[in-house]
């Protein structure tokens, strides 16, 4: 049969029945959502799950997390310990089941668990098929077993290596750069932020995180050590550390309605931003749903009941909204549901109807109780609706001007922007650029055909202290929702971001590689992160590289991004290079910007992301708010960590 016969005979023969551990090596991204970095993450989060969710049962309130020296991670509880008797339908050791069967596992078992965090995830039996190597280590009545294997195969049975008088599961495992060929190494603060966030979500416990890779002066390992009494009220004060309060304590409830496990915690601040956190059985449900729609439904209701009969609502001349008695609200609802249903593009939005009424009333019944007995908070809180009220008014004429000087609006675009002449939004890309030298030179080095140049005016409003009216008013700002063709506010949504309209899928911050460039780019994406936070979760935001260096001898020359690469080309160049540092993109001329920041074929993008949003809130009002000590506090902890997530 020639070549192209075979090529066109598409037969049963042509079909690849794949099963189990070999589907989810071939197929990974169905498992975990990527081979890149969040995909990398996702194994540890599966596999302390596990001990979450013995936690969760009353059978464990210590987990230890540690990214070893040779960059495997391993997660040890106090549990029960995987069981290791024979599984008489597979006819092999019930651990062996757990660790190489997709599927396979107690928490099916409503008897072994009546709720679970692990059951929207995939199970530690896809890790194991993910790793080029996995150590399982139970200690169970009296015992200690071990099995190993490689990408999911167990090497041997298991066996009995010793005897103990502890309990619990520990797991090895060492990430698979055959599928992760982005990278295998963890990071530390990508952990930390989970680690903290479980302990928040499930009081009681105690969760040691450590890095073996790192040594401190004194010969200790990088670690910390998460733990909460009170849970959601903690979280509260951890996120709103940076923020002032207008009432003296954090609302909080924690029980059971209609069978369902119910904890909120809220305050109100002084900010001008709503921040809504909220999860099912510990995962984070970015995109919310019915238990979200039950809080929102709740506390406007019991919110608008009180401020009606309180009288101080009679003057206004307008009707207050549902978005009125949320902004300066941190709040945080977590509920526990035995079977979730999710839906959603990145199915971390839950469906389940039945979730609704219980969270609805639970935190009606909170919020009367606290009215009652605390009425100074009750008239604050109430004129804090009334302010912003008001202020959403002012910002809607506001916006409505930006709308209009948008190109969807008749308006043209603003004239400083360079726009490029290809018309399909996927294949433009805009560069923010501090400044208008540097935006001049970025202009004469550009691929015109695609790449946009919109210079920025020295610093842009710091909106993280700015009322929304002030945001919208900002000539600068203006000009990047003018630029980018997208405005805030539907008559479904007012807070949501028309993305359909995006005129570049490529949103580039292109700043000096020093302090006051680094400033100017926390300014830029906290604006992102607070008004077009959509642009950042479809991975539209990116941030340019320019070098540091220019080392060159005689015709030789090399771009060096740092202190070593600077060292590392001078010593290729014989040790007596002319070594010359950029102190801003305006000293670069327009051939040197486009070889070393824009060439697409060369430059280097730092895609921004966000992994966890309620740690991305807490460091932004920390670094862009008022409290000084908080940042710089962070600022000496993390100036030898600080790295941009790429």
């Amino acid at each position: 049969m020639s070549e192209e016969i075979k090529k066109n005979n598409y037969s049963a023969d042509s079909i690849q029945a794949l099963e189990g551990m070999e589907h989810v090596r071939m197929r990974p991204s169905m498992y975990i959502g990527d081979v890149g970095v969040r995909g990398l993450h996702h194994l540890v989060y599966e596999v302390v799950d596990n001990s979450i969710d013995e936690a969760m049962g009353g059978h464990c309130d210590t987990i230890s997390v540690s990214i070893n020296e040779d960059g495997s991670v391993t997660v040890e509880d106090n549990g029960r310990g995987i069981p290791v008797d024979l599984h008489k339908k597979e006819g092999v050791s019930a651990l062996e089941v757990v660790m190489t069967k997709i599927g396979a596992g107690g928490k099916f078992d409503k008897d072994s668990y009546k709720v679970s965090g692990g059951l929207h995830g995939v199970g530690v039996s896809v890790v194991n098929a993910l790793s080029v190597h996995m150590k399982s280590t139970v200690f169970r009545e009296g015992k200690i077993y071990e099995q190993e294997y490689e990408r999911g195969k167990a090497l041997y049975p298991v066996k009995q290596i010793g005897e103990t008088e502890k309990r619990g599961t520990r797991q090895t495992f060492f990430p698979d750069d055959t599928i992760f060929q982005q990278t295998t190494e963890f990071s530390y603060d990508t952990l930390s932020a989970r680690m903290r966030e479980l302990s928040f979500l499930n009081k009681g416990i105690t969760i040691t995180f450590t890095d073996k890779r790192e040594v401190d002066e004194k010969g200790e390992f990088r670690s910390e050590v998460f733990h909460s009494d009170e849970g959601l009220k903690e979280y509260i004060r951890y996120l709103d550390g940076n923020r002032e309060p207008i009432i003296s304590h954090v609302i909080s409830m924690d029980h059971e309605k209609g069978e369902i496990p119910v904890e909120v915690a809220l305050i109100y601040n002084t900010s001008y931003t709503e921040n809504i956190f909220s999860y099912v059985n510990n995962i984070n449900t970015h995109e919310g749903g019915t238990h979200l729609q039950g809080f929102r439904s709740g506390l406007t209701r019991t919110l608008k009941k009180y401020a009606d009969a309180s009288g101080m609502l009679d003057k206004l001349k307008f009707e207050i909204s549902g978005d009125d008695f949320r902004e300066g609200l941190t709040a945080i609802i977590s509920v526990k549901v035995a079977e979730p249903q999710f839906e959603g593009q990145t199915k971390t939005k839950l469906g389940n109807r039945e979730v609704v009424s219980p969270v609805s009333q639970a935190v009606g019944e909170m919020l009367e109780n606290y009215l009652e007995e605390n009425p100074n908070d009750a008239k604050v809180i109430i004129q804090k609706v009334i302010l912003a009220a008001q202020a959403r008014h002012a910002a809607k004429k506001a916006r409505e001007m930006v709308q209009r000087k948008t190109v969807m609006g008749g308006g043209g675009l603003p004239g400083k922007l360079s726009d490029c002449s290809e018309q399909d939004p996927a294949r433009c890309e805009v560069y923010l650029v501090e400044g208008d030298s540097a935006g001049g030179t970025a202009k004469q080095g550009r691929d015109r055909n695609f790449q946009a140049i919109l210079p920025l005016r020295g610093k842009i409003l710091n909106v993280e202290k700015a009322m929304h009216h002030k945001v919208f008013e900002n000539e600068e700002i203006r000009n990047i929702f003018t630029a980018l063709g997208v405005t805030v506010g539907t008559a479904e949504d007012s807070k949501a971001l028309n993305l359909e309209k995006l005129r570049y899928h490529k949103v580039i911050i292109m700043c000096d590689a020093d302090v006051d460039g680094s400033h100017i780019s926390t300014l830029i994406l906290t604006f992102f992160f607070r008004f077009m936070k959509e642009l950042i979760e479809e991975g539209h935001v990116y941030i340019a590289a320019p070098p540091l260096y220019l080392v060159k001898k005689g015709n030789k020359k090399e771009y060096a991004w740092n202190d070593v690469q600077r060292d590392q080309a001078n010593e290729r160049m014989g040790g007596s290079a002319s070594i010359q540092r950029y102190k801003g993109l305006g000293e670069m001329n327009a051939e040197q910007l486009w070889e070393t920041t824009m060439d697409p074929n060369f430059r280097t993008l730092r895609q921004v992301n966000i992994e966890s949003l309620a740690e991305a809130d807490q460091v932004f009002s920390m670094l862009m708010g008022d409290e000084v000590p908080p940042r710089r506090e962070f600022i000496e902890k993390n100036a030898v960590y600080a790295n941009i997530d790429a």
